[in-house]
């Protein structure tokens, strides 16, 4: 690598990050369509959250105040009578780990914000809005409140999905049926497909991969391969990136 791409990428890297009502709507621009395919599955956590016996607020409660649904769809699987309370909270505090990665992965640009537009921001991180968000940093952009346009984007979808699908519950009782639980997959597939960066990408995913599928295997009936997979893809792509 010559001195003059060494430069520029060091100056692109160490350009200074704004928050701007223009990085808002940035945000929720390109956020539109994946906010779309958000709203689909979130109906289905709405029918399940219907069957599980939960009202229509304790659903809008239950996806604004926690506003993670891996977490959430796994509550599901648990919600029995007596309710497992602790179990819950032990498997929604595992699946959501992964939230560290990202913030840890967001930091070099929105540590440099003033404390309220991070952290504000930090409160609407979901796993589409982390791709959305790294993919501008990626093309040298550095506006850091696309991560709140674009995390009020799926938040909406989101909660108002999860009240459409428990208040429509009794018509869509089967997702599956309507070809909604594919959704779900849909929108990582494009996620996925979107941070590819050719074959240095190969290495880290395919060893998240083989990590989560283990420890699947390993430990039946937990949700600990979402964050054993995912640090172990950080780490050997921390190391191919510094090789």
């Amino acid at each position: 690598m010559s001195e003059k791409i060494v430069e520029d990428k060091l100056t692109e890297d160490n350009d200074p990050v704004t928050f701007t009502f223009a990085g808002v709507l940035e945000g929720l621009r390109q956020t539109l369509s994946v906010a779309l395919s958000v709203f689909i599955y979130g109906l289905v956590l709405g029918v399940l959250a219907g069957q599980a016996g939960l009202s229509p607020l304790e659903v809008f409660l239950m996806s604004g105040l926690v506003f993670a649904g891996s977490s959430q769809f796994a509550a599901l699987g648990l919600w029995v009578a007596p309710l497992p309370i602790l179990t819950i909270i032990l498997t929604t505090v595992v699946v959501n780990l992964r939230h560290l990665l990202m913030g840890a992965a967001v930091r070099p640009w929105m540590g440099g914000l003033k404390s309220w537009q991070a952290y504000t921001s930090l409160f609407f991180l979901s796993d589409e809005s982390w791709a959305l968000t790294m993919g501008q940093f990626a093309k040298g952009k550095r506006n850091g409140a696309f991560l709140m346009g674009s995390g009020l984007a799926l938040f909406v979808a989101w909660t108002s999905a999860g009240v459409v699908g428990r208040t429509l519950g009794s018509v869509v009782q089967d997702p599956a049926k309507w070809g909604l639980d594919f959704a779900f997959t849909a929108v990582f597939l494009v996620l996925v497909t979107g941070m590819w960066k050719g074959r240095r990408s190969i290495l880290p995913w395919a060893v998240a991969a083989a990590v989560a599928v283990a420890a699947a295997y390993a430990f039946p009936g937990t949700k600990w391969y979402i964050i054993l997979g995912a640090l172990a893809g950080s780490v050997v792509g921390a190391w191919a990136n510094d090789s």
